[in-house]
């Protein structure tokens, strides 16, 4: 299978924003299994703005623009040490790739990532992905890595997109606030009442919410492929979703729909 793995910011980092080492470790360790068992396995990360925050003893997030930027860039070289040293004790290779909207709106510049991403991916490279939030303004942001997670798994023609969240998945209310809320194992079909479920955004630090991520549903389910939430603080939960089994929320790809570029 040829899969994405989006991980958030509440994942990899503590509230503080320093990183979060048995997440992040414990993630590296089961993508790389997961590598070895013979899949494609694509990795969009959020964190660079949250690590920089902590990098920089930052008191939070930057409000301003240029610290937001300079926070970045001090951040993403922090991510990228922390992805190239752990998954180089697995004896696998990451590739950085750093996007913005012009990169995916532009039909050359699309079709060089795509071109870059089956490369990578043919020489057997663990790609990792980012917005690139150290030059992105409000013009030409993405805008929040669950919705560049949609646009990549669409982009390769993804079998299935995993957003690893601090929530275990869609429910039938904001469980945070109501004690009788339900989880919802499967949805067929994002409708405008399964819309109407999003709530607000999480982690101080996060920039998604579940809006983002019911939106990138919508966008794979179009393009042929499943989505599923859960819980990032377990990524041996992986290998149930690869096995079929009920875990978080899966959304069902339209079937008969082939995931295409086009499509996204």
């Amino acid at each position: 299978m040829r899969i994405v793995v989006k991980v958030g910011t509440s994942t990899l980092a503590h509230a503080t924003g320093r990183l979060n080492i048995r997440h992040v470790e414990g993630l590296v360790k089961v993508l790389s299994d997961l590598k070895n068992a013979g899949h494609e396995v694509i990795l969009v990360s959020s964190g660079a703005i949250g690590m920089g925050v902590g990098k920089l003893n930052l008191p939070g997030k930057p409000a301003d623009m240029p610290t937001k930027q300079a926070a970045a860039a001090v951040g993403q070289c922090e991510l990228m040490y922390t992805y190239d040293k752990l998954f180089a004790q697995y004896n696998h290779t990451v590739a950085q790739m750093l996007l913005t909207s012009e990169d995916i709106d532009h039909a050359d510049r699309r079709r060089n990532f795509e071109n870059t991403m089956a490369r990578l991916l043919e020489l057997g490279a663990l790609p990792v992905i980012n917005e690139n939030d150290t030059v992105a303004t409000a013009e030409i942001k993405v805008g929040d890595n669950d919705t560049l997670g949609a646009i990549v798994a669409c982009s390769i023609g993804a079998d299935l997109l995993v957003l690893l969240s601090d929530i275990e998945g869609l429910y039938t209310a904001d469980p945070r606030k109501d004690p009788d809320a339900r989880l919802i194992p499967v949805v067929e079909a994002v409708t405008p009442e399964i819309a109407a479920l999003a709530g607000g955004k999480g982690s101080g630090l996060a920039t998604g919410g579940m809006e983002t991520k019911l939106r990138a549903a919508g966008m794979v389910t179009a393009a042929g492929c499943d989505m599923v939430i859960t819980n990032g603080e377990h990524p041996e939960r992986l290998y149930d979703i690869l096995e079929g089994k009920a875990v978080g929320t899966r959304f069902l790809g339209e079937k008969g729909t082939p995931s295409s570029s086009s499509s996204c």
